[in-house]
C-alpha cells in the first residue's frame, strides 16, 4: 500500500478499531481491541480513559505495521462521552463518563428550571461532575475533552487539544455555529473556558500524530453518526442514512441553511452540524430510536429464544407473517418523535397459536416501523422529502429486517457495503484535507450500495395505522418518567 492511504481510528462504545483506507475507498489492515465500559451502579456508565488511549495507540501502530506509511489520520468517535485530565501529566482525574450515563439527570432538571436545556447524554453536566472530583489545587491545569479530543491529545503527545464542530455540538456547551463556547452555561456550571478544547473544522490539518511512525497529520475528525452520514455519501439534502446498532440514528444533511429550531424540532428531531469544512458549515438533523439492536440482544440474552443475533433472521423466516402480532421496541422508552421516556416495550396480538417465529419476526418488524417513524419525523422537521434511504450498522445484514424496513417506509433501501460506515466517513474528511478526495461531490461519487431492497407491500397505509395504534398503547407506562423532558 502506498502513502496516499488514510489511517482511521474509530472509537466506539465497546472497542477501538484502526484500519487503512486507500483512494478507492477500500478498507484493509483492520485491527481491533475491545474496551468495554462498566456500570458500577444503576444508571452509571464509566470507562478507563488510559485503557482506551493505549488501545487506540496499539491498534493504530498494528495497522501501520501492516500497511506502511499513510498521508493522514482520521478519527471517528462515540459522541459526548467525557474525560478530564491534567495538562502536564496527561493523567485523568477520574473515570471517563460514557454518553449513556444518567447520574446527572437531577442536575439537568435543575438547569431546565433556570432556562437551560441540557440533556443527560450531553457532556456539560458530566464535565461539571468530574470537575467536582478533581483536586482543586489551583496549580493543576486541567483539560476537558470528548473522545475525539482525548485520542488526538494522545496521538500528538499532548500538543493538540481540539474538538471538531460535530462533537462540540453535542456537548451542551456550545451554541451551534457560534464562534466560541457558550459563556452562560459555563458560568452556570462553574466551568472555566481555559480547560476547553479549540473548536476546529471536521476536515483540517490540526497537528501531527507524533506517537505514530512518520508522524502523519491528524486532519479528519467527526462524531460517529456524522462520520457514518459522510461514509454513505449522504452529502446532499434528501439523502438520509439510518445506523441500526444498539439504538438507531437517522441523520440527513440540510445544506448550508441552519435548521430553524435551536434545540428540538416539533417532530422530535435535533439540529446537528453534519460537518464543517473550509470554515463553512453543512447542517443536518438527527432522529433517535432508543432501542434497536438491543431488542435482539433481549431475545438472545434474556428470553433466550435465539442463540445468536444472526439467528433472528433464520427464525423469523420460518413464518410468512407475524399473524397480527406487534412489538413496540420501547425497552428504554421512545425517542423521536414522541420522546416518552416512560413508554415501555409492548407485545400485542398474542394468541394461543403464537410461536417463537412470530415473536422474533414481530421484533424485527417493530424496529422497522420505528425506522419509518424516524423518516417521517425527519421529513416533517426539515421540510423536505427523503428520496434515498441508506442503512448501515449491525442490523443491516438481516434480510428480513431490511425487507420490513422497505415496506414500512415505502422507500428503496440502499445497504452500505460495509457494516460500519463511520470509518469511511472519517477517512473522507481526512482525505479531503490532504487532497485524496477533492470535495463532497467527489465523496458522493464513491457510493456504491452493497445491495438494494425494494418495497413490495401493497397496503402500507393500513399497516402504519395499525402500528400507530400499538405505539399509543406503549406510551406513559411509567408516568413519572413520561413527564420528564430535556
Amino acid at each position: 500500500m502506498d502513502s496516499s492511504s488514510v489511517l482511521v481510528i474509530d472509537v466506539g462504545t465497546s472497542g477501538v478499531r484502526a484500519s487503512t483506507i486507500d483512494p478507492d475507498s477500500n478498507i484493509s489492515n483492520v485491527c481491533y481491541e475491545a474496551v468495554l465500559p462498566n456500570s458500577p451502579m444503576p444508571g452509571f456508565v464509566e470507562f478507563d480513559p488510559l485503557l482506551m488511549a493505549n488501545a487506540a495507540l496499539r491498534v493504530a501502530n498494528a495497522a501501520l505495521a501492516k500497511s506502511g506509511p499513510v498521508c493522514a489520520v482520521g478519527i471517528a468517535n462515540q459522541r459526548a462521552s467525557t474525560i478530564v485530565w491534567e495538562r502536564r501529566s496527561g493523567n485523568p482525574v477520574g473515570p471517563g463518563i460514557g454518553w449513556q450515563d444518567l447520574r446527572t439527570v437531577g442536575t439537568c432538571l435543575s438547569l431546565r428550571e433556570d432556562g437551560f436545556r441540557v440533556a443527560p447524554n450531553m457532556s456539560a453536566t458530566k464535565l461539571a461532575f468530574l470537575l467536582g472530583l478533581a483536586d482543586q489545587d489551583s496549580s493543576k491545569d486541567l483539560c476537558f475533552g470528548t473522545v475525539d479530543t482525548w485520542i488526538a491529545w494522545n496521538l500528538s503527545q499532548g500538543s493538540v487539544h481540539v474538538t471538531d464542530a460535530t462533537n462540540a455540538g453535542v456537548t451542551g456547551l456550545w451554541k451551534l455555529g457560534s464562534d466560541k463556547w457558550d459563556d452562560d452555561i459555563l458560568e452556570k456550571l462553574n466551568i472555566s473556558e481555559s480547560i476547553l478544547p479549540r473548536i476546529v473544522n471536521s476536515s483540517e490539518i490540526v497537528g501531527q500524530a507524533t506517537s505514530l511512525p512518520g508522524a502523519p497529520p491528524i486532519c479528519g475528525i467527526a462524531g460517529d453518526q456524522q462520520a457514518s452520514l459522510i461514509g454513505q455519501g449522504c452529502t446532499t439534502p434528501g439523502i438520509a442514512k439510518i445506523t441500526f446498532g444498539t439504538g438507531g440514528m437517522l441523520d440527513t444533511c440540510t445544506g448550508s441553511a441552519k435548521p430553524e429550531f435551536e434545540v428540538k424540532g416539533p417532530n422530535g428531531t435535533f439540529p446537528i452540524v453534519a460537518w464543517k469544512r473550509n470554515d463553512s458549515y453543512t447542517w443536518g438533523i438527527e432522529a433517535v430510536m432508543l432501542s434497536a439492536g438491543s431488542c435482539i440482544e433481549w431475545l438472545r440474552d434474556d428470553l433466550q429464544i435465539i442463540s445468536t443475533a444472526k439467528e433472528s433472521e433464520a427464525v423469523a423466516s420460518q413464518c410468512p407473517s407475524t399473524g397480527e402480532v406487534f412489538f413496540v421496541p420501547a425497552l428504554l422508552g421512545l425517542g423521536t418523535p414522541e420522546w416518552d421516556l416512560g413508554a415501555r416495550g409492548t407485545l400485542l396480538g398474542i394468541t394461543r397459536g403464537t410461536q417463537r417465529p412470530q415473536i422474533v419476526r414481530a421484533v424485527l418488524e417493530g424496529i422497522a416501523q420505528r425506522g419509518a417513524d424516524l423518516v417521517e419525523a425527519a421529513e416533517a422537521d426539515c421540510n423536505l422529502s427523503i428520496s434515498t434511504l441508506r442503512v448501515d450498522g449491525g442490523m443491516s445484514s438481516n434480510e428480513i429486517f431490511l425487507k420490513a424496513l422497505a415496506d414500512a417506509t415505502g422507500h428503496v433501501i440502499e445497504v452500505s457495503p460495509v457494516l460500519e460506515a463511520t470509518t469511511l466517513g472519517a477517512a473522507y474528511l481526512a482525505g479531503m484535507a490532504c487532497s485524496i478526495w477533492e470535495d463532497e461531490e467527489d465523496i458522493a461519487g464513491t457510493w456504491e450500495p452493497g445491495r438494494v431492497i425494494e418495497p413490495t407491500l401493497a397496503d402500507r397505509k393500513a399497516l402504519r395505522e395499525s402500528w400507530r395504534d400499538c405505539l399509543e398503547r406503549s406510551k406513559e407506562t411509567v408516568p413519572g418518567l413520561s413527564s420528564l423532558e430535556f
